[in-house]
């Protein structure tokens, strides 16, 4: 139970948050669009960068060059990090751009006076629906790469081992 002497409070809050709103729902019917899709976009440059890089990079990697497995794994796992956070949350932010997406179309479904257009609507869920299809789109190649760099770390890694082991039995002798 709340008191009595909380609720003017309340009303002012809703007040301000409705005077809030009416701004906030205009800003994103114009921009939300190019706010999803232009951080997407964005992700996936940053993706496309890193997974060069790895693949540069694992093309030339010397195991012999390191004296520690802890070293090779080091230079070998760098950007990963990166390339898996994209992957799992690209799918996440076009997911937003749709929740976001078809709020705006009920709000304006709201504040359409009694007229409903079924084409207008279906329109709007559609164009929606892109932005969760845009993350997944960059979501698949990030993991793709990401579970196929994992593998040629293990590789490395076991190769850097095979050397260490067969460099040990030589000096044994």
């Amino acid at each position: 139970q709340f008191s009595s002497a909380c609720n003017p409070l309340y009303a002012f809050l809703f007040f301000i948050m409705i005077d809030f709103m009416e701004p906030l729902f205009q800003f994103l019917q114009q921009y939300i669009d190019y706010i999803i899709l232009g951080l997407l976009w964005l992700m996936s440059v940053i993706l496309f960068a890193k997974i060069i890089e790895r693949v540069l990079f694992y093309r030339k990697v010397n195991v012999n060059e390191y004296a520690t497995l802890q070293e090779l794994e080091i230079d070998l796992t760098d950007n990963l990090t990166t390339i898996s956070t994209i992957g799992s949350n690209a799918p996440y932010i076009g997911l937003l751009g749709t929740v976001v997406g078809i709020l705006l179309t009920f709000y304006e479904l709201g504040h359409s006076g009694g007229e409903i257009d079924a084409a207008s609507i279906m329109v709007h869920l559609s164009l929606a629906l892109k932005a969760t299809a845009v993350g997944i789109l960059v979501a698949i190649p990030a993991m793709m790469c990401y579970n196929g760099f994992g593998r040629k770390v293990e590789e490395n890694k076991l190769k850097w081992q095979a050397l260490a082991a067969r460099n040990e039995k030589k000096q044994a002798l």
